[in-house]
């Protein structure tokens, strides 16, 4: 098809698999959103019915060896990758040996091996990989990494990062309660917050893991400009009372005793993520590695104890 995205570009072709997953939708809206076109799609699952919102005539298969005849007989210019986080690492070295150029689902990869793997795919093929970092296009995280740059280049922060997104029973039962198939419940959903840490204030020097359960985590990170208390759980019993909000997100962001207000502006960080990719300026292996290698640490540790330096909600829900 020869048409125009509506800022004027040469539209691009994409192909996504995991169609019937959580996230997919999202990845949908934003290339409709950015007048780009799906033209295949693959699920092992046939609850793939949002299609129709966005991309009523792309074609879908449930046969992966299909799917991946279609990268090449199709023309894909990108792969969406939507699928459990466990096939990110083969799934990405798929498209990019297709020819295509790949856009994957946070996590990257699970750990730094599958990472390193990646990124000699893209090399020996050519073809780009990028991630999706969401975060880093939040208006107040910009503002908080902007603040602390600008700050004294010695000052060391004191941070509390507590992260609850309460999740039914349906969730240990999913891949995602497998941490084989989703790295635990850090990886899952502790990704993106991780990230942001090792982006506004640099490496990981030091890790400690005081509890890591099928449902939540806590611990301390000492990075390059901050000392880091987490706690990341999805037990609904673990958020605190709102009323009729009781199954939504909550996030709480502590700085040297000032409160960080983000819970707002998630509203289209993919479609703003898919922007800035078709622009050539979207998220790497690169600049993925830090938070892999960090997440990589907080798994393979062995829990402490809750004792040390405790994140405070850990200390008064876990004890």
């Amino acid at each position: 098809m020869n048409k125009n995205s509506a800022a004027g570009e040469a539209v691009k072709r994409f192909a996504l698999i995991g169609a019937a997953g959580y996230v997919a939708p999202r990845h949908l809206k934003a290339i409709s959103d950015l007048g780009q076109d799906l033209v295949t799609a693959h699920d092992v699952f046939d609850s793939v019915g949002i299609m129709d919102r966005y991309f009523p005539d792309a074609c879908f298969t449930l046969d992966e060896a299909e799917f991946r005849r279609s990268l090449r007989t199709l023309d894909v210019d990108y792969l969406s990758i939507c699928t459990p986080n466990c096939f990110h690492c083969s799934h990405s070295e798929m498209g990019m040996l297709s020819g295509a150029d790949v856009i994957c689902e946070k996590p990257l990869a699970l750990n730094p091996e599958e990472l390193l793997r990646m990124e000699e795919c893209s090399v020996r093929t050519g073809r780009n990989l990028w991630t999706i970092l969401q975060l880093r296009h939040h208006p107040e995280i910009i503002r908080l990494r902007q603040m602390v740059a600008d700050g004294p280049a010695d000052k060391v922060y004191d941070v509390d990062l507590a992260y609850i997104t309460p999740r039914g029973k349906w969730y240990g039962a999913s891949w995602k309660g497998d941490v084989s198939k989703s790295g635990g419940v850090v990886t899952n959903i502790g990704v993106h917050f991780i990230d942001m840490l090792n982006w506004i204030f640099g490496p990981a020097s030091e890790v400690v893991v005081h509890h890591s359960s099928a449902d939540c985590a806590a611990g301390f990170i000492c990075l390059s400009r901050a000392r880091v208390r987490f706690f990341l759980s999805i037990n609904p019993n673990h958020r605190p009372a709102s009323g009729s909000r009781a199954m939504s997100a909550y996030r709480h962001l502590v700085i040297d005793g000032d409160n960080f207000d983000f819970t707002d502006g998630f509203t289209d960080l993919h479609t703003l993520s898919y922007r800035h990719i078709l622009d050539g300026k979207g998220f790497t292996v690169s600049d993925a590695s830090q938070a892999i290698d960090t997440l990589w640490k907080i798994r393979t540790a062995s829990p402490s104890g809750l004792h040390g330096d405790v994140h405070p909600m850990a200390m008064e829900l876990l004890k």
